[in-house]
């Protein structure tokens, strides 16, 4: 029982806040319900999909092959192949942790799956048709380009922050898939 608290207690304090929102401003608390509705189903439209594209790639794709491209050793190759993955996706962040659990337990490097997520984030198709038609190119290279450079950066520290034991404890290395 204490296990089950444990693990709700975030959704728990959601549910509370909401009540309480809707407690001191019934249209609010109304409003809050319906957006939170409509992005629960765009998740559960959203996800299945990514679900199975995860677990045939996890099926598919050798663990040897994805340590040869993205582990350790794979240089500018691994870099790459995390860009092209961010880059050609399409969706909410949310979409990309699977993936990005996926190539963990498969063998890559913290540093690319780092750099995957950063570039889902800054530089998806989507997102670089949007800016540039939006916002211009000058300001596209500047954020693309440091946003890029920052996500780089900041999965070479992670992988220096997170050992080998650290993601143990977690479950999300090679050694536990």
């Amino acid at each position: 029982m204490q296990g089950v608290v444990k693990r709700y207690r975030w959704f728990a304090v959601m549910l509370l806040a909401l009540a309480v929102l809707t407690a001191v401003s019934p249209a609010l608390g109304a409003d809050a319900v319906a957006i939170t509705g409509n992005t629960l189903v765009d998740m559960l439209m959203l996800l299945p999909p990514i679900l199975l594209f995860v677990g045939l790639l996890d099926v598919w794709v050798p663990k040897e092959t994805m340590i040869k491209y993205m582990g350790a050793g794979s240089g500018v190759v691994g870099v790459v192949i995390a860009f092209l993955l961010g880059a050609i996706s399409a969706g909410p962040l949310y979409l990309a942790f699977p993936i990005a659990a996926m190539l963990i337990k498969k063998g890559a490097l913290i540093r690319h799956v780092v750099f995957f997520l950063g570039v889902w984030t800054v530089a998806k198709l989507p997102v670089l048709i949007y800016e540039l038609a939006a916002l211009g190119a000058l300001f596209t290279a500047i954020h693309v380009g440091f946003g890029l450079i920052f996500f780089y950066v900041l999965g070479l520290w992670f992988e220096r922050q997170f050992d080998e034991k650290t993601l143990l404890k977690y479950d999300i290395t090679a050694e536990s898939a």
